[in-house]
């Protein structure tokens, strides 16, 4: 998450690789319609909650999963208002906590974070208000963080018990990494303007005495773990994020519970400063599981990037909202930028059928990213400059269509902007297979099924 004075284009980010449980997790990106006058009852196919829909709800992009047998899943995008949302990283809370407020069985799951929240909110302050009324009301079924952006502020919640979260404001010069842990430090309650949190939080840790600390509120060391799990799965990934935004500090411990959760960058941070870490596995450290370190070291920490990460995603908010898609491993494939006011999304990303296909975005960004992995001596450095060049051309492509967009108004612009959205996924699909193809040409000369004696046999 970056607020927009640390950020070298002035626009705010929020991002965040959403990882399952097996390498094969087929994602779309689609467009849900904006609706009026309806009458329906959201039911999720997870567990069950049950929660009336509002009659009237805005148009907003997401990216479900394919197979939606346990729930949409759609995790991520804008609204028409061009506030943005991105949900589903789980957190974890100690068991005292939880001991006085359990998750809620039927109560709010990631299948339904942004499908309940999203096309209602009008700003990123009013996302974590919307939902903290949902948990209030029906409960949580488990740990989240949840982060909310719009052209001014980024919001970061975590939803840690049943009932019981807070959210803050990452200032407009800072940047914050957040790792599958309880990351918010101190709450200061007489500061609402950057602070919100679930009523009657303070009384119900004092009622428990859950609080270790002499003073304050440090939200970390009250409902966060510190465990074997945290040192080798967690706090690595915000370490090695941190080294990166901030080099000149080099007294951090990967394995530290008190990483800091909000940081000044040395630098002013860009969108590829944010893709280089959302592609990272420990690059250039003794930890890189793909580098030259020792048989322990590579298999020490949890890389950022990884073979079941189903989707990398980026939101940016400036003069409009930039979506960033991944599909394949982060490491090896690109983020390609689709403008979020449109009525439509290229057909290689709504649909994604059961088997692969190459006419599909999902299965050929797959398809890539396991080639390159299978040489990736031999291929890796080809796939960095593919990568770069594709990313030196999005600026430019960007800029281009931004200007002529900001002197279009409403439809004109929409369909404008959509128009140029299946411009930018054609050229990158089609850069796509002409250098998977490449690969696989070169790739043939690279088999262990040869044998050199004498070149006429």
């Amino acid at each position: 998450m970056v607020g927009k004075k640390a950020s070298l284009e002035g626009t705010t980010y929020i991002s965040r690789n959403e990882d399952r449980l097996k390498a094969i997790h087929p994602k779309a990106v689609i467009v849900q319609p904006a609706v009026t006058g309806r009458k329906e009852t959201f039911v999720s196919a997870y567990n069950q909650l049950t929660v009336p829909l509002p009659a009237s709800g805005m148009r907003y992009t997401a990216t479900p999963d394919v197979d939606q047998s346990a729930g949409p899943n759609e995790e991520d995008g804008f609204n028409s208002k061009n506030v943005g949302e991105s949900a589903t990283e789980s957190v974890y809370a100690n068991e005292r906590v939880l001991a006085y407020d359990p998750f809620v069985q039927n109560g709010l799951a990631e299948d339904a974070l942004t499908t309940l929240v999203l096309p209602f909110i009008d700003s990123a302050r009013h996302g974590v208000q919307y939902l903290g009324e949902l948990v209030a009301k029906y409960g949580s079924a488990e740990g989240n963080g949840v982060q909310f952006i719009d052209a001014n502020e980024v919001w970061y919640m975590e939803i840690v018990t049943g009932h019981q979260w807070v959210a803050v404001k990452i200032p407009d010069d800072c940047y914050a990494v957040a790792a599958n842990q309880v990351a918010i430090q101190q709450i200061d309650f007489n500061d609402p303007d950057n602070y919100q949190w679930a009523a009657g939080i303070q009384a119900f840790v004092e009622s428990h005495h859950l609080n270790p600390d002499p003073e304050g509120f440090n939200f970390r060391h009250i409902f966060g773990t510190d465990t074997k799990k945290d040192h080798h799965y967690n706090t690595p990934r915000v370490w090695f994020a941190q080294k990166y935004f901030n080099p000149e500090d080099q007294s951090q411990d990967p394995e530290s519970a008190e990483l800091p959760f909000i940081r000044k960058p040395s630098r002013k941070l860009s969108i590829e400063d944010v893709q280089y870490v959302l592609k990272s596995h420990f690059d250039e450290t003794q930890y890189d599981p793909m580098g030259n370190g020792s048989a322990h070291d590579k298999l020490t920490y949890r890389a950022i990037s990884l073979s079941r990460t189903a989707n990398s995603h980026i939101l940016q908010m400036g003069d409009l909202a930039v979506q960033w898609v991944g599909f394949g491993i982060p490491t090896f494939c690109p983020h390609v930028p689709m403008f979020a006011n449109t009525d439509a999304i290229a057909k290689a990303y709504t649909d994604v059928p059961e088997k692969m296909t190459l006419d599909s975005a999902y299965w050929l960004f797959e398809a890539l990213a396991m080639v390159v992995e299978s040489h990736y001596e031999d291929f890796i450095e080809a796939d960095l400059a593919y990568q770069k060049d594709l990313s030196e051309w999005a600026r430019r492509e960007i800029a281009t269509i931004q200007t002529h967009a900001l002197g279009l108004e409403g439809a004109a612009q929409t369909a404008y902007l959509t128009q140029q959205n299946q411009r930018i996924v054609d050229h990158y699909l089609t850069t796509t297979r002409d250098f998977l193809f490449e690969l696989m040409t070169e790739g043939t000369e690279l088999s262990k099924l040869t044998f050199k004696m004498d070149p006429n046999l």
